[in-house]
């Protein structure tokens, strides 16, 4: 399979501009996680308080769908770099500005409502952001490299959690316990603010994505939502059972976890973050390599061997956590690393699943429905079972189930490793269009193309 486009834009360049936004997004959920303690002290007083806390972070998904379809019809339709520029500010904007928020104490009920509308804020623009991100760093890609390449996208992921937890860790050390609860939990949100500038300034001084500006010069089928759900039912369900694997697993292993850590089993503020640490930082190290294996043997291997593999271990792992401190971390990282060829290969999956005119719209559409319903409810869920049945093992069941749904789904999904993203057809590497002379690289000129999509 030739490469089927220039190097248009200077990779690394696309590679940083999309990944500090996913390092924006994530930077706000790895503070959240790490703070959930404080959080509770400040805005949720009272014996349901970290109920209310794992709301604060749930609600700002309910506005991630509605984020997703407005941003993803706007990124098909404007470009996606004028998208990513703005959704990146709104992030930032939210996430500093909890830092800022007067307490419980200070102004009673108006505090949690007024968090609360910062996590709306930052959901609705999230809704637009990891779409557009993913979407805008595959069509840029080298088709044979576009794995290795995406996978830098959840190397900014992990590396925005980190960084929120390692912000978190330090100021721990640095002000005590007593001080955190009391003013110290501030200074990590606050950090957000220049992280955001930063991403907005790379954004706003890229390129749009080639593929994109080939499609929107010629005449081409309608994009937008409609079109999604009507011809594209197959890609888009596909791609919410998918999602649904990929976030249960993901926001219960990296966001619930430091709660779950500290309150069923009764770890350490300090200790927890540190491990968490450990676990991810491994994570980062294996997520290029992943990225890298699934260039040469494809997508689905690496998605089958993750799913498989959690379902049957997830079990057995959380009930290793509650041996000791060492077990735990043991535990989590062994999971992490079951999960990383679905977070390492997310980037160069997703968007391959749709077409050029409506690749933004149905992956935003499909993602975030699907993180809405099963990603950022999966830490209230886990802890409201937990606190009704007194089942520590709970986290691991609801992970189990959430791998069985994505089995059902991958059964549907098409390998894409090596195809090109180029025109109106869906990629098929069972299917590939046929390449016409003249070409800008030699495969296809095919911009127009509409293979079926079966």
């Amino acid at each position: 399979m030739t490469d089927s486009k220039p190097e248009v834009i200077p990779l690394r360049r696309s590679v940083l501009a999309s990944a500090m936004g996913n390092a924006t997004e994530w930077f706000d959920y790895g503070v959240y996680a790490a703070t959930a303690t404080y959080l509770t002290d400040a805005f949720f007083p009272g014996d349901l308080g970290t109920l209310g806390t794992m709301l604060g972070f749930a609600v700002s998904f309910v506005l991630r769908p509605l984020g997703g379809m407005v941003w993803g019809p706007l990124g098909d339709r404007l470009g996606r770099k004028v998208v990513l520029a703005t959704t990146i500010l709104l992030m930032a904007a939210a996430t500093g500005g909890i830092g800022l928020l007067p307490t419980h104490a200070q102004i009673g009920w108006l505090a949690p409502l007024l968090l609360i509308a910062l996590r709306v804020v930052q959901g609705f623009s999230t809704g637009g952001e990891y779409g557009g991100a993913a979407t805008y760093l595959a069509e840029c890609a080298n088709d044979r490299k576009r794995g290795f390449l995406g996978s830098f996208l959840e190397f900014g992921t992990l590396g925005g959690f980190v960084g929120g937890s390692a912000v978190v860790l330090l100021c721990q050390l640095v002000f005590g316990s007593a001080a955190m609860h009391d003013w110290g939990w501030r200074i990590p949100f606050l950090f957000a603010v220049p992280l955001g500038l930063i991403g907005w300034y790379l954004r706003a001084h890229l390129d749009e994505s080639p593929v994109f500006t080939e499609v929107a010069d010629q005449p081409h089928p309608p994009g937008g939502l409609r079109e999604v759900v009507t011809t594209y039912r197959r890609e888009t369900v596909t791609l919410v059972g998918l999602v649904v694997a990929l976030n249960v697993v993901n926001y219960t292993l990296l966001t619930y976890q430091p709660t779950y850590l500290q309150n069923t089993l009764g770890v350490g503020e300090s200790t927890t973050t540190a491990m968490m640490l450990i676990g991810q930082l491994v994570m980062m190290i294996v997520l290029p390599l992943f990225g890298r294996l699934s260039d040469r043997v494809g997508r689905r291997p690496l998605w089958l061997v993750s799913l498989v593999g959690l379902a049957v271990l997830a079990v057995p792992m959380y009930w290793l956590m509650g041996q000791g401190t060492g077990w735990a971390i043991t535990g989590f990282i062994v999971l992490g690393l079951l999960y990383v060829p679905q977070l390492a290969t997310i980037s160069s999956t997703f968007p391959a699943i749709f077409p050029t005119h409506v690749r933004y719209a149905g992956f935003a559409l499909g993602y975030n429905v699907a993180t809405a319903a099963f990603g950022g409810t999966a830490p209230l869920v886990n802890e409201a079972a937990i606190e009704s049945t007194g089942w520590s093992l709970f986290p691991a069941a609801y992970m189990v189930g959430a791998s069985l749904i994505g089995l059902v789904a991958w059964s549907f999904l098409r390998e894409t490793a090596g195809t090109s993203l180029r025109g109106t057809a869906v990629p098929d590497a069972g299917h590939p269009p046929s390449s016409i002379a003249g070409s800008p690289s030699g495969d296809p000129g095919n911009l127009l193309s509409t293979h079926p999509r079966g």
